[in-house]
């Protein structure tokens, strides 16, 4: 790999990007908003099991982007749910996908909001897995293809920041040495470095029509009683050219986020996921607990384990309740 593989100046490079790794309490500027996109003009298909959210076309994606931004959240993550699926997980990398044309729209739009974007192949195959399949099971090296390819075509299309979810070993490697080969080499990687094999996902699923067909994920996923391999999985993808690291999920995992950020320099980011959400609004809607309070609660508490950035589906409504 050509020299230099850690680039401190990638987080520097706008404004929006500075914000997002400041070291300092709850505000909008350190959360970011998963967002859906989907085919289709007009679309706004509610998620049931995400009360609030919904898969949006691209017209729709970019009005809830510009919400998000002028509430002064730090940024979007997207994910895409493409029209056709097949086993090569084709719409991953395709130039013209669901993700690539929706980067296109929302930075012409909002020139200044922070996009990244989820790399990954579970919304974009016909199994629901993460790679190709050999054997049932998913081909690691394979893949590792796959998803260098995908980070190009992001960042080709506009995305400030890739984020590789899927949990494959050497992953960081290739998608940083493809980057860098093509002229990206300003392209940070938030690496999914702790993902768990977590039943919190659950309403993601929906959201996203990525349940595996077959199986499981845990060949790739981590073992959720496992933390010291948590801290290895991170020095793997520091070592490997990642510049920020996540756990996810965040609340079950604050023991991770609190270790994580005492051994490591970088950024650290928590993925407050679906379930998480999900139950805090169920409680919510009966009566059980106060939603803004609760709200706010948990990502405080997330923030106070280390957590420098949160991924969450509360982000507009927690920049509302600070405002």
């Amino acid at each position: 790999m050509s020299f230099p593989i850690h680039r401190k100046r990638r987080l520097r490079t706008s404004e929006a990007m500075r914000r997002l790794v400041r070291e300092t309490h709850l505000e909008p500027s350190q959360l970011v908003l998963p967002l859906f996109v989907c085919p289709g003009e007009g679309v706004r298909k509610e998620i049931s099991s995400m009360p609030g959210h919904a898969q949006l076309s691209i017209d729709e994606l970019v009005k809830e982007c510009e919400t998000t931004h002028k509430l002064g959240v730090g940024g979007v993550i997207l994910f895409g749910i493409p029209e056709h699926k097949d086993e090569s997980a084709s719409g991953a990398y395709d130039p013209q996908g669901i993700t690539q044309r929706a980067i296109r729209a929302v930075k012409k739009a909002l020139p200044e909001l922070l996009v990244i974007t989820d790399v990954c192949n579970c919304e974009y195959t016909s199994h629901g897995h993460c790679g190709k399949i050999i054997g049932n099971d998913v081909d690691n090296d394979t893949t590792l293809a796959w998803l260098a390819e995908a980070a190009v075509s992001h960042a080709q299309a506009g995305a400030d920041m890739v984020a590789p979810s899927d949990m494959m070993d050497g992953r960081v490697a290739a998608i940083r040495h493809s980057l860098d080969a093509h002229g990206f080499q300003k392209i940070p990687i938030f690496s999914y470095a702790a993902k768990y094999a977590s039943v919190f996902y659950g309403p993601f699923r929906e959201a996203a029509e990525s349940t595996p067909q077959f199986g499981d994920r845990r060949t790739y996923q981590m073992d959720p009683a496992n933390g010291r391999e948590a801290m290895h999985e991170m020095e793997l993808d520091l070592e490997e050219g990642a510049d920020m690291l996540m756990v996810k999920p965040a609340m079950p995992y604050l023991d991770l986020i609190r270790a994580a950020r005492e051994r490591f320099p970088v950024p650290i980011g928590a993925y407050q996921v679906s379930g998480e959400f999900s139950m805090i609004v169920a409680a919510a809607r009966n009566g059980w607990l106060d939603l803004d309070r609760a709200m706010l609660e948990s990502l405080t508490c997330i923030r106070r384990a280390g957590a420098d950035i949160i991924l969450t589906y509360f982000a507009k409504d927690v920049a509302r309740a600070l405002a």
